[in-house]
Formats: C-alpha cells, structure tokens, sequence
C-alpha cells in the first residue's frame, strides 16, 4: 500500500471514532399483565344453563395492577359498597361475567385469589386469645385456606338437585316441599340493604326469615312470592332450623378457619380469618 493510501485510511479511521454515535433505542416498557385460573368451590354445577360459568370449574382472572387499586380508594365507590365488586368486574377476562350473580363461594375464591396475587399469601392481623384474652399478631398463611365444595345431594338424602341447578328439600314438620336456591353475590347486597333500612328505622332484625325469603324458590311447587314467604314467617321453626341447616350444607365456598396457636398460654383455637380493610391493604 502507497503512503498516501495509508495516511488517507488512518484519516478514515480517526474520523469514524471521533465521529458522535447515535445513542440505542430504549427498551420497550410494555408489560403484560399476567393471568391465571381460579379454581371455583362450586365447580360451575349449580348455575343455569344458560350462565357463563355453567358447567365450568375455573375463571380466568387478571392480575391486580396499580390501576386496579384506585378502585379500592374510590371515596364513591367506597360509599356505594361496591368497590369489590368493581374491583373482580375488572380482573375477571370474560366480559360476559357479572360478580354479582355469581354464587357467594365463587365470588370468595375469586376474592382470595386476587390478594394473593396482587399482595401475596401472608396476611398478618392483631387477633385476641378467646383464652386468656391476649393480643397479638398473627399471620395467616392465605394458600393453606380450602377449598368446600358442599355436601352434594347424592351424599345428603334430605336434599335433591333439579336441573335447573336448585336444590328440594323434604321439611321434617310440615312434611311440605321446599325448592331453594344457592345466595348470590346480588343477594347479599340485598341482604345488607335490608339490615340497614331495619336499623335505620330502629326495626327488629329479621336476617334469618329474610335470607330464606331471598332463597326459597317454591313450596309445594307455588312459586307465588306472597304466598311462599307467607309460608315462611309461618313455618315451625323446626322447619326453619332444618331448611337453614340444608342450605349451608349444600353451599360450596372457601373454608376460611384456621388454627391458633397463642403465644401466651399455648391454647390452640380455630378461627375465622377476618374480612379487614387490611386485606387488600397489607402493612
């Protein structure tokens, strides 16, 4: 090579690396929000035919996100009481599904499956012995809760399935025939509206003759409404007793009792893990 070539190719090369570069693209920060699927205690088999989730076991349901928690701050939706509601409308995929006709176990599982994935699975909380009556914390390990998915009627001889997903039960007193349904998301909106307006206007309490009211399809086979709750103002109570005893029996849901172990005396005491507003909003 000719040192002319040379001095020319030298001059090339410095000017290439004093030349300014052209700075890399940042890295893209799109994120997508993860899925999973939720097991449903009551494996899709008391909804009617013609419901998203009969005959189905599992919900796709969203991650929480950031976003999502702005529904639980809400001043109003706070007030309104439906923040939870708006909250599982948001993290469930299929939009056909509303959270408050969904059965009360289902909706409990879909509950607990978005804390533990938008918080974890330890949920700390100050608890009193029912022993020595100290007060300590302690944390409830959320993934150990169980699912229940109710006594089904070929183990239960006092209760039947019809097909349309309602349950007929034989009253041991009047010997009448009682069809009800499992509560819902909606009907314990209802429920809670209800205790609201009686203590509003300084009524007695009727919650158990009100749930019975909301659940009992027919008797007898009449399904007129005045005349069904009627029937059950007026039922023995023995009759009442057992009909109550049906329902929790058939309900499928999440088994929210754990063990115990105070610190303080050593007394070991199942109990309910409680509903706070630390749930979604861990220490």
């Amino acid at each position: 090579m000719s040192r002319n070539k040379q001095r020319t190719a030298a001059a090339t090369d410095a000017v290439a690396a004093t030349a300014p570069t052209t700075p890399a693209a940042p890295a893209s920060l799109s994120y997508v929000t993860p899925t999973e699927f939720v097991e449903l205690p009551s494996r899709g088999q008391f909804y009617s035919p013609d419901h998203p989730l009969h005959g189905k076991d599992v919900i796709e349901m969203r991650f929480m996100t950031a976003k999502d928690e702005d529904i639980l701050t809400s001043p109003a939706l706070l007030k309104k009481g439906i923040a939870i509601d708006r909250l599982l409308q948001n993290l469930v995929v299929d939009n056909n599904i509303n959270p408050n006709n969904l059965l009360i176990g289902d909706k409990n599982a879909m509950l607990l499956a978005a804390r533990i994935s938008g918080y974890g699975e330890e949920y700390p909380v100050e608890l009193q012995c029912n022993s020595c009556g100290a007060t300590e914390e302690h944390e409830f390990n959320l993934s150990e809760l169980t699912l229940n998915h109710g006594i089904q009627p070929s183990e239960n001889s006092s209760v039947s399935l019809t097909d349309r997903g309602t349950f007929v039960a034989e009253l041991p007193k009047t010997k009448f025939s009682a069809e009800f349904r499992l509560l819902t998301g909606e009907d314990e909106i209802y429920l809670q509206q209800s205790l609201e307006k009686l203590k509003k206007y300084n009524l007695p309490e009727a919650s158990a003759t009100t749930l019975l009211k909301r659940l009992v399809v027919s008797v007898n086979g009449v399904e007129v409404p005045s005349e069904v709750n009627n029937f059950i103002e007026n039922m023995p109570a023995q009759d009442a007793r057992f009909l109550r005893a049906c329902v929790q029996t058939v309900t499928p849901n999440i088994d929210m009792s754990q063990e115990v172990e105070c610190s303080s005396c050593g007394a070991v005491t199942e109990m309910e893990v409680p509903f706070t507003s630390e749930f979604f909003w861990p220490k």
